[in-house]
């Protein structure tokens, strides 16, 4: 794995001008530049290549992706979106709903509940029906009864009544098979515990059975392992001239807070230095101020992504990144198989002629 590389080449520079934006298509293919071999080599893709994780939380991690095409990190994050599978309720089995939400509302609510379970310990749900394989089975049985020891004259349903709302929580593992084994050390729950499903009142009950399958994206959203999955070019500002010691408070006033810093040197005069650009939103506020003119160019680095990628609760964020490119490798491979097949039956007839 490479570094950065050096961010004052403008070949990479993607310019913000007042109106405009220029220097948006890539340059580095053969043709380009006369005299310069811009074929794609392997040796110099991993010497430019950069994959380093900038933050990690429980939920989030954001990462840059160095070295690639625009066309690379966007089929990364529509894999991401799309085509990484993971787990979602897909059946309802509805045996007692007296609450006031209609079945129909009901199934789809509890579908769209995003659900902690792995993809990768289960299969895609076969055409021999569900089994201990493919799917998960959850119970949800609720029943609102007064609470006999609320105050009379008590108002809030929450002390008035016992079970008056539904919650994402209530859904209760029911293990099939092996399962109980399997998911001892992590069982299949709900990534949120406090999603409303529904309210009830004294006499109202719910009673269901809900089996979970291994889906994509692609199919329907509720399949989706991640909540956001963006990236943007890094922002890089170039100073042309010193700014006026008198101005740069107002200089540092133009961009995102934390973006440029103003320090005094030796002499005791004013003076900016960009300290965090990745913290720019491009703006061009600097652009409005014709004091400014000339003293600072605004771009961003085509082929420098900063990843943002936010799990709804089936893969760990670390894991999301790694399985877009395992995937996308699979994808490469079926189309080589492809491609080879096809070549084949062309000469053969080439040799038969």
């Amino acid at each position: 794995m490479g570094t950065a590389g050096d961010l004052d080449d403008s070949r990479r520079q993607v310019v913000y001008h007042p109106e405009r934006v220029g220097h948006v298509a890539s340059t580095d293919y053969p043709g380009v530049y006369p005299g310069e071999d811009n074929s794609w080599d392997l040796e110099k893709f991993k010497e430019k290549l950069v994959v380093q994780v900038q933050r990690l939380s429980e939920k989030t991690v954001e990462l840059d992706l160095v070295g690639v095409d625009a066309s690379i990190a966007n089929a990364l994050r529509r894999i991401l979106l799309a085509e990484v599978p993971a787990m979602a309720i897909e059946d309802v089995y509805i045996f007692n709903n007296t609450s006031v939400i209609h079945d129909e509302i009901l199934a789809q609510r509890l579908g769209l509940v995003p659900l902690s379970i792995d993809p990768r310990a289960l299969d895609m749900r076969g055409p021999d029906g569900p089994t201990d394989r493919d799917c998960i089975v959850f119970k949800l049985e609720v029943t609102c009864t007064y609470n006999p020891k609320s105050v009379q004259g008590e108002v809030d349903p929450s002390k008035r009544y016992r079970n008056p709302n539904v919650y994402s929580r209530d859904l209760v593992f029911a293990p099939q098979g092996d399962q109980a084994e399997r998911f001892k050390e992590y069982p299949p729950r709900p990534a949120n515990g406090n999603i409303l499903l529904a309210k009830l009142r004294p006499g109202q009950t719910i009673e269901t059975e809900i089996h979970a399958q291994k889906g994509i994206g692609s199919l329907h959203a509720k399949w989706s392992p991640v909540a956001t999955a963006s990236y943007r070019l890094l922002p890089h500002i170039i100073i042309r001239k010193p700014i006026p010691p008198r101005l740069c408070d107002k200089f540092a006033q133009c961009f995102s807070p934390g973006v440029i810093r103003v320090t005094q040197n030796g002499a005791g005069e004013k003076e900016v230095t960009v300290a965090n650009p990745r913290n720019e939103s491009m703006s061009r506020e600097v652009y409005r101020h014709a004091e400014f003119e000339g003293m600072v160019d605004l771009t961003r680095i085509r082929d420098f992504f900063l990843f943002s990628i936010e799990t709804a609760g089936a893969y760990p964020p670390q894991d999301l990144f790694p399985e877009s490119i395992r995937i996308m490798r699979s994808k490469i491979q079926t189309l080589k198989y492809a491609a080879e097949k096809l070549k084949t039956p062309l000469e053969d007839d080439a040799m038969e002629s």
